[in-house]
Parts: structure tokens; C-alpha cells; sequence
């Protein structure tokens, strides 16, 4: 737990920051010229979209709240979802994509009265959801826009293509793990995890992750026993939250471009953007931190007019999209640990 708690220190958001913004600062300086900030205009249309690029941003956390509350059984609040997801978020944006914020996940839920096997299940189904939204999306986009979801006549396009296989065959992989310790050998699970913990580093919590390993066994019983609406709406809950995202760059775009996108090209866009977080999920730096800047750019150029206009984009986007997750983290943690171990700490006392 306290390794958990000191992994989540506010303090650790200045690397993201320093590496995002690093890289931002880095393409302005090499491509800046006279009208990289020409395409700012003050409109309507601008202010417009802008509010609407961040009501995606709102849409997609709302759904990943419905998404939580429907898969604990409808025992998580609102309140419970709102901070369980943000901090979720936060600890995603100061963790390497490619790590993620799960073992931190499945802490917010266990402290918020979820068991932890019922906490672990949680988040490898919702996790579950998110791989198999990939493996679907990412097929479909491609039969109806074939090559154009990659960037066209990009000089890193080799480069590219090796990375967006080799994510998505690690997505297909871990899903089929995911599949089959959850719905056909939870006991794999719990032979996996107790030999994780025989390393020396870890071996003191060992019998914890075994208890923890067979709860996961007694819950997975259940979620294989769960009606198809629960299913249902979980993963049109995972739906909305990732098209959610995605739209935001559409919208973003619109601000600025009113009259360069048809319905096609809206599309398109979300196809080289399912395309680009296949490569984001497996980016070793806290939440894609200066990857994400600097391939915005290769995957998205081609829409943008002016390649000056790029580093600006891709920073406004980021300030959309990732940032405010730092700001709110920081603010609810302090504040959500307070009241979690007062709760702890007057639970001790009547016990």
C-alpha cells in the first residue's frame, strides 16, 4: 500500500510535464516561423468547438464512470466513481502507458469498500473492454479506409508500421490472457501471480496477492454468470468513452478549420487516431508524454495546412486532453487519502 501511495506523490507530475512540454517547446523552436500562430482567429466557430473538444472530455469521463458503477454491481456512487476514475486517470498520466494505472485502480476500488478480489476483476474486465474496443475499431477503420489510417509518405513510416503491429499483436495477446484467466482458468491467475511474488522484492506481500488471487477465482464465477445487459452496457459505456477522446482532436480541429472537414474526412480522423494509440499504449513515458507531441504531427500533418501549424496543435491538444488530469489528481489525492484513512483509522478504533 505505501509503495502505491509514494508511487502517486503530486511531485512526480513534473516529469510528464517537463518531457511533454519539453518536446512541444522543441518542434515550436524548429518550425517556428512568422504564421504558426496564424491560424488562431477569435470567432465564434473558436470558442465553440473549443467547448465542445472539452464536453468530449466530460462525455468520455461520464462513460467511464456509468462503466465502473455498472461493473461493481451498482455498489460505487457517483461520488465513489468520479474519484475512483480521476485518480485512475491521474495515476495513468504519471505511469508509462505502457504500465498503465492498474495496480493503483484496483487500490481506489478495494479502499472505497470493494473486495480486492472483486476490485481486481474490476479493472482487468474494464481493461478487458478497452483491448477488445481496439481489436475492433482498428479492423473495421482499416476496410474502409485500407492505408490511409497510417501517416502518407512519412519518412518513419517503416518505423511506424512495426510499432502499430507489434501493439496491436501485444493487444491481441494480452486480451486472450485476459479472456482466459478471467472466464476459463482463474486459477492460471493465481499460479501467475504467486510466482510473481516469489521474487525477492516482492515475496513479503506474497500471501496477500494469493488471498487476493483467490477471491479474483470466487468472483470470476460470477462475472461469467452476468446477464447480457450488463455486458451491454459496459461496453457501449466503452464505446462513448473512447469515441469521446478521439473527438476531441476532431473538434479541436474545427475551431480552427471550420471548412476543411467532411463527414469522410471526420472519420478518417478518428481511423489515423485509433492508429496512433495503438502506438500510444505502448509508449515507455508517462502518458505518452513528448511521443504523443511528436508523432501528432506524422499521423495527423496531412490534415493541417501549414506544417508550422503542427507543434502548436499538438500542444493545445495535449492541454485539452492530458493535462487537466494532472491539475485535478493533484488536487483530489490529498484530499481522497485524508478521508480514506480517517475511515480506516475510526474503523481500527471499533474494532
Amino acid at each position: 500500500m505505501d509503495k502505491i501511495i509514494n508511487s502517486l506523490k503530486p511531485n512526480r507530475i513534473i516529469w510528464p510535464i517537463i518531457l511533454g512540454l519539453g518536446v512541444s517547446f522543441i518542434l515550436l523552436y524548429h518550425s517556428f516561423n512568422e504564421e504558426t500562430f496564424s491560424f488562431i482567429k477569435f470567432t465564434w466557430h473558436t470558442f465553440f468547438y473549443i467547448l465542445v473538444a472539452f464536453a468530449m472530455m466530460t462525455v468520455r469521463d461520464i462513460a467511464y464512470m456509468y462503466r465502473i458503477i455498472i461493473l461493481s454491481d451498482n455498489k460505487l456512487s457517483w461520488r465513489q466513481a468520479f474519484n475512483i476514475i480521476m485518480l485512475w486517470e491521474f495515476s495513468s498520466a504519471i505511469s508509462p502507458s505502457v504500465v498503465g494505472g492498474t495496480a493503483p485502480a484496483i487500490f481506489f476500488l478495494y479502499k472505497e469498500g470493494i473486495s480486492a478480489g472483486k476490485s481486481t476483476a474490476i479493472v482487468l474486465t474494464a481493461i478487458l473492454l478497452d483491448e477488445i474496443f481496439f481489436l475492433l475499431a482498428v479492423p473495421l477503420v482499416y476496410i474502409i479506409y485500407g492505408n490511409n489510417i497510417f501517416p502518407p509518405e512519412s519518412v518513419k513510416i517503416d518505423e511506424i508500421l512495426f510499432a502499430f503491429y507489434g501493439g496491436y499483436i501485444a493487444i491481441f495477446v494480452y486480451t486472450l490472457f485476459l479472456i482466459y484467466a478471467l472466464f476459463i482458468n482463474p486459477h492460471l491467475f493465481k499460479s501467475f501471480i504467486s510466482w510473481i511474488f516469489l521474487f525477492p522484492i516482492l515475496i513479503r506481500w506474497r500471501s496477500r496477492a494469493r488471498k487476493s488471487a483467490n477471491q479474483l477465482i470466487r468472483t470470476s464465477k460470477t462475472i461469467g454468470k452476468k446477464p447480457a445487459s450488463y455486458w451491454i452496457k459496459s461496453f457501449i459505456a466503452t464505446i462513448f468513452s473512447w469515441v469521446a477522446r478521439y473527438w476531441v482532436i476532431n473538434f479541436m480541429l474545427m475551431a480552427f478549420f471550420y471548412e476543411r472537414f467532411n463527414l469522410y474526412e471526420h472519420f478518417l480522423l478518428f481511423g489515423r487516431q485509433l492508429s496512433m494509440w495503438i502506438i500510444l499504449l505502448i509508449s515507455p513515458t508517462p502518458g505518452g508524454s513528448g511521443i504523443a507531441e511528436y508523432i501528432f504531427s506524422d499521423f495527423l500533418g496531412d490534415f493541417i495546412a501549414n506544417e508550422s501549424w503542427s507543434a502548436p496543435l499538438a500542444l493545445f491538444w495535449r492541454l485539452i486532453s492530458y493535462y487537466p488530469y494532472l491539475i485535478i489528481g493533484v488536487i483530489i489525492l490529498p484530499i481522497w487519502l485524508k478521508r480514506i484513512f480517517k475511515k480506516d483509522k475510526n474503523y481500527r478504533r471499533i474494532n
